[in-house]
């Protein structure tokens, strides 16, 4: 069973970036694709960005594209996402899965984090 852990959060200001990274441990056979979400207050979790466990490839958000990074460490089962130029919109917290099926829909997540808090200031 696969457990995760993110890091990297905090408080800055609009037009800086952050790395957040997600730790994971244990091992799940029935994991496809790595993902990263986020869930500002009132709203729905939303996926942001996905990696495939198999071949690497990634897929984002339009709301998202080109300002952020998915990217992973294999050697170190690390998922990190990077972001850029962030808004104060980008605001909330993010949250890394493994998921089973429909990469970055949320539907069929075989582990959460703990969530990890980003505030955006303008």
């Amino acid at each position: 069973q696969v457990k995760l852990a993110e890091f990297g959060g905090g408080s800055v200001q609009a037009g800086s970036s952050l790395k957040l990274a997600c730790i994971a441990s244990g091992y799940s056979y029935e994991t496809y694709c790595m993902s990263w979400f986020r869930q500002a207050p009132g709203n729905e979790r939303e996926g942001l960005a996905t990696i495939v466990e198999g071949d690497g490839s990634t897929h984002y958000a339009d709301a998202v594209q080109g300002r952020l990074t998915i990217s992973k460490d294999t050697s170190r089962n690390i998922l990190y996402l990077e972001l850029n130029s962030l808004k104060p919109e980008d605001s909330g917290m993010y949250y890394c899965a493994a998921e089973r099926f429909q990469c970055m829909g949320g539907a069929y997540v075989e582990a959460w984090g703990q969530g990890t808090l980003v505030t955006v200031s303008s």
